[in-house]
């Protein structure tokens, strides 16, 4: 008989398409904002790097504001099997948010408002994440039809609704 844990192992590999809550860094202009991330993991993972975008909206210059999609070398150039889900939800996002990289842009108005005005920058952040990085808004981001309050955690995960539940949460431990 397998343990719980094991379970939970081995149906996570199988699910290739699942979404993660991640909360802004502190001390940044990012902290207390929420987002959805929607992450697609290839049938070569981890030996190829997983997909990962923002669902609801973010301002930042190395991310895309209407796909979500995020310039991050560690995901898209050098990544390693070495590396884990968890490794990008507690190091290579938090230090993205931390130190944006204006000069290699996915998002130009960012770049060019943190390199010419960053106080400006660093308030137009603090309007997306009072607008668009609330739980309200990552309940609702993508799929409007959810009224779920949170989403599932491994545990708890139902196979019938497999479609668009996350798989579970990288909240800070």
């Amino acid at each position: 008989m397998s343990s719980p844990k094991r379970r939970i192992e081995t149906d996570v590999m199988k699910m290739q398409e699942f979404y993660v809550r991640f909360k802004g860094p502190e001390e940044t202009p990012f902290q207390g904002g929420l987002w959805k991330i929607h992450v697609e993991l290839p049938d070569q993972y981890p030996y190829k790097s997983p997909s990962i975008g923002f669902v609801n909206r973010i301002f930042h210059p190395n991310i895309d504001e209407l796909s979500g999609s995020v310039c991050l070398d560690v995901i898209n150039q050098t990544w390693s099997p070495m590396y884990s889900m968890v490794n990008i939800f507690e190091v290579f996002l938090p230090q993205l948010l931390r130190y944006p990289n204006p000069t290699d842009p996915l998002n130009g108005e960012a770049a060019a408002l943190m390199m010419r005005e960053p106080k400006g920058y660093e308030a137009k952040v603090k309007e997306y994440v009072s607008k668009y990085a609330t739980k309200e808004q990552v309940d609702d981001a993508g799929n409007g039809s959810d009224d779920s309050d949170e989403m599932s955690s491994v545990g708890s995960f139902d196979e019938e609704d497999e479609d668009d539940e996350p798989a579970g949460t990288m909240d800070e431990v």
